[in-house]
């Protein structure tokens, strides 16, 4: 047997294992400590008190009211479960060990990425006592409703795509928070009502534009109105697959 193959490093494992194996590691230290039930908790009755309140207030049997309130809240939740993905990495060094691991740099992005959506998804289902609720109350849509939490899943994918990314900026995770806000809120206010008079009153037809081409608000209100239309679906997949290609390119220019 020659000296290569007796010194040759050992296979990594295959491109879904790999995957698997950052995303278990990452949830398990997520929900190792106490504050990730706080921060599901917290998350939990804040928008459940908000909705509430707006359903003692009009009666109505609708979810449309939590979806619609849910974007501003995401706008902070999100940030606040993404900043840590990189930026704690970083600071404790053990972004060095990731890279001596025998994985690619694409499945340690994807696999923290993923267990970051699987927090978001464990949150979703934490508000479907809501749809429990209406249902024992009165007869609500619920086509609807599924396409208010699909909207809901694909606003989590898109910011938290923003927040990983943001977190592979810097090694301070309040830096990689206010980053993540900043950018999320460019992509809410860009395509506010009030947002696109004004730039429209500036410049003819710019609001118009950011709303068409960058906001992701008027494609999340399709979808909690139940407009579920293709372009929306490819919009968010494809703004969050661009958004964790630029974090892969980011993380192999660290790890070189």
């Amino acid at each position: 047997m020659s000296d290569a193959a007796v010194h040759r490093p050992p296979p990594g494992p295959g491109p879904l294992r790999g995957v698997g194996v950052v995303l278990r590691r990452e949830l398990g230290a997520f929900f190792d400590g106490a504050a990730a039930y706080v921060y599901l908790v917290g998350a939990l009755l804040l928008s459940s008190s908000l909705f509430m309140n707006e359903f003692f207030l009009t009666a109505r049997v609708d979810m449309t009211p939590f979806f619609e309130a849910l974007f501003p809240i995401a706008l902070f939740l999100l940030p606040g479960l993404s900043m840590r993905l990189w930026a704690e990495d970083r600071r404790t060094r053990t972004f060095e060990l990731w890279m001596t691991l025998p994985l690619a740099p694409w499945q340690v992005v994807a696999g923290k990425y993923l267990a970051a959506l699987g927090v978001w998804c464990v949150y979703l289902v934490g508000t479907t006592p809501i749809v429990v609720m209406l249902a024992a109350l009165g007869a609500p849509d619920l086509g609807l409703v599924a396409s208010g939490y699909l909207g809901a899943l694909c606003l989590g994918a898109l910011l938290l795509a923003v927040g990983s990314l943001a977190s592979a900026l810097t090694s301070d995770q309040i830096v990689a928070f206010v980053l993540a806000v900043a950018v999320g809120a460019l992509l809410y206010a860009s395509g506010h009502p009030r947002a696109v008079a004004v730039l429209d009153g500036q410049v003819p037809g710019l609001g118009r534009l950011f709303a068409d081409h960058v906001s992701a608000l008027p494609r999340y209100e399709e979808l909690v109105r139940g407009l579920v239309s293709l372009s929306t679906l490819v919009w968010f997949g494809g703004t969050s697959l661009v958004l964790l290609g630029l974090e892969t390119a980011l993380v192999t220019r660290l790890r070189q």
